[in-house]
């Protein structure tokens, strides 16, 4: 199907199921970080890590309820 010919809803679907499965990636590849025989971290590194993204996905939520779109910080980082 050409862009021409897909409709809004076609669209929509195509890419947010291209990006939430990019999404999906991201957290497992994140998830391999866990093994404390390989990497070395803290209680806070890892609350940090989860509190921003649970406020990401929050905001992310409210995008879809609200229509609001106040800009975010673009950069995570842990210091």
């Amino acid at each position: 199907m050409t862009a021409k010919s897909e409709t809004p809803n076609q669209k929509f679907v195509r890419l947010a199921e291209t990006r939430t499965q990019k999404i999906i990636d991201m957290l497992r590849l994140l998830g391999n970080c866990s093994n404390p025989y390989v990497y070395e971290y803290s209680k806070e590194d890892v609350d940090s890590i989860f509190s921003a993204i649970e406020y990401e996905l929050n905001m992310t939520k409210k995008k879809f309820s609200e229509h609001n779109s106040k800009k975010t910080p673009d950069k995570f980082s842990l210091r």
